[in-house]
Parts: C-alpha cells; sequence; structure tokens
C-alpha cells in the first residue's frame, strides 16, 4: 500500500484529493493548520483505518515518522479574499511551505506533485493560455502575494528536479468549482450560487464580458491523479476549456436555481484577469485526459450540495 502525503488535505480541493485517493487503495495523511480549510471537509474519512489528520504549518519545519511514496502539495490560501487577507502567509506557504514540501520528498525518496495556478498567467495576453506562455503579472499588486508565490513554488520544485533529480510535477489549476465550497471563500461559484438561492442581487464585477472557464472538481482530481502517475516533470494546465463571460455565468446561475434575483454592477477589482481559459491540448496528448463533466450538470450538483448545506 502506497502512502500519500497532502498538504492542505483539509481544504476544498485537497480534501476530494484525500477521499478520491482512499478509493485507489492509498493510505493517506492529509496536513493542513486550517487557515481555510475545515475539519467538516474531511470528517467523512475519519473512520477509514488508512486515513489519518496531522495539524501542522508546513510553513514550519515538517516531521513525518511514515515512510511516504508521494508528496502532494496543495497547500494555500487559493481566493482573493482569503490571500489579500493573509498575504505574508501566503507568500510564506509558496516558498517556505514550498521548500519544506520538497525537502521531505527528497528525504523520503517520494515523487512530488505541486498544485499551481491559472494565477501564474495573471492577466493574459495570450488565449487560451498554453504551458508555454510566460504570462502578465503585477509582482507588486494586491495579487502578487498569491501569483508569485505560486510562480517561486513552481521555479523551486523545478530547481529540485534538475539538480536533485527529484521526481517533480506542477499542476496548473484553472477555475474549479464542486460540492464543499465554502459560500463565504469570495469566489464567483459560491458568490453566485449563495446570492441566487436567497434571491439577493447577483453581484458583477466589471461590465461582466471578463471570461472564465470552470472546472468540475471530480474532473479535476482524475487530471491531478492522471498527472501524479506520470513521468512528466513541466507543468500542466488541468482545467475546462468550455469559456463563459462572467454575465452569461450569472445567468446560467439564475437558470438553474430559479431564482428571482437581479443582476447589479459594481467595479472591477484591480488586477483581476480579463480572460482566463486554458489549453489543455498537453493533459489530452500526454495524459489523455480531458473534462467530462458538463457546466449544467456539474452546478446542478453544486447547487443541489449548497441547497443542503
Amino acid at each position: 500500500m502506497k502512502t500519500v502525503l497532502v498538504t492542505g488535505g483539509a481544504g476544498f480541493i485537497g480534501s476530494h484529493l484525500c477521499g478520491f485517493l482512499l478509493s485507489k487503495g492509498f493510505k493517506v495523511i492529509a496536513m493542513d493548520n486550517l487557515a481555510t480549510g475545515g475539519l467538516k471537509n474531511i470528517e467523512h474519512l475519519r473512520s477509514n483505518q488508512n486515513f489519518s489528520y496531522i495539524h501542522h504549518d508546513v510553513s514550519k519545519h515538517i516531521a513525518v515518522s511514515e515512510e511516504l511514496d508521494f508528496v502532494l502539495h496543495f497547500a494555500s490560501p487559493a481566493s482573493p479574499i482569503d490571500y489579500q487577507k493573509i498575504p505574508i502567509q501566503t507568500l510564506k506557504v509558496g516558498s517556505l511551505g514550498t521548500h519544506n514540501t520538497l525537502g521531505l520528498a527528497l528525504a523520503k525518496k517520494a515523487k512530488y506533485l505541486l498544485a499551481s495556478t491559472s494565477e501564474v498567467y495573471g492577466d493574459p495576453l495570450v488565449n487560451p493560455q498554453p504551458e508555454t506562455y510566460w504570462g502578465n503579472v503585477n509582482c507588486v499588486g494586491i495579487r502578487g502575494c498569491y501569483d508569485e508565490a505560486k510562480r517561486f513554488a513552481e521555479a523551486l520544485a523545478m530547481a529540485y528536479h534538475r539538480i536533485h533529480k527529484l521526481d517533480t510535477k506542477i499542476v496548473r489549476i484553472f477555475n474549479t468549482y464542486g460540492p464543499g465550497m465554502r459560500k463565504d471563500d469570495g469566489r464567483v461559484v459560491p458568490n453566485f450560487i449563495t446570492q441566487a438561492l436567497k434571491n439577493e442581487p447577483i453581484t458583477v464585477y466589471g461590465d461582466g464580458k471578463q471570461t472564465r472557464s470552470f472546472c468540475y472538481v471530480s474532473d479535476l482530481i482524475d487530471g491531478v491523479f492522471s498527472l501524479m502517475s506520470s513521468s512528466l516533470n513541466e507543468p500542466v494546465n488541468i482545467g475546462n476549456p468550455d469559456e463563459h463571460t462572467i454575465l452569461e455565468f450569472a445567468e446560467i446561475i439564475k437558470e438553474l436555481t430559479k431564482s428571482k434575483s437581479k443582476i447589479i454592477f459594481k467595479p472591477l477589482p484591480v488586477d483581476d484577469p480579463h480572460i482566463r481559459c486554458p489549453d489543455i491540448s498537453k493533459a489530452m496528448k500526454e495524459l489523455k485526459w480531458k473534462p467530462k463533466v458538463a457546466l449544467k450538470e456539474g452546478l446542478s450538483s453544486t447547487i443541489e450540495w449548497f441547497r443542503k448545506n
């Protein structure tokens, strides 16, 4: 039985990943300091004898007694609301946390996977964004704490690969949604769903013409697992290239929730990307992966989860 350490294991994506790996027969250790995660996300896993949880901040030295086959570094705030509240911690988990987890993987002779982000592309001047695009990032802007933390983390992972021959993988995650998201995390999916279910005004920032592409969480986890099992070391985009304007997305949410909400407009936040869509050619070719869950199907499941919770 192979053992996996998942940092950020009590977060939205991390908890889904832990559950998936347990179903595949792995022993899973989740590590989290609960800065933005929650124990409720992993409560259903606690009774599994192959699952354990360690409360720890990965920005500090990590000690794990068990042998490890994989280290998956998913610890980090991911919502602009969160990382703009705790920018220093965000920078530390991307730098010190990445350094500590890479060192752990090296010591344990484990494979390593870094959860990076489409934010490394900043406000892109190319659409869709391929892995070869270097990005358009404001390193001193209010989003720079997250963007640059992830860009540094990628550089450090590649340095460990080149210098120490560590088997590293880098997944660039595009907008992901699904059951288990925090209703107050500030991102567009929980914001719109929560507002629509309450028949409150749906808040669209800017003119709503900016675009996003949304990947259902089960598709993302399949992509991560495919990358984890591959021989690739360079970054790989995992996301859904089905691109919509934010205004279109608001209308879809209204339709699916049968909401009476009105759509209102507020000023666009600083450095908010105008376009965001993955080029997944590499994932399709090298991993034989592509998303399966259509937007309305995934949103219906997510809306139902929000209704119950």
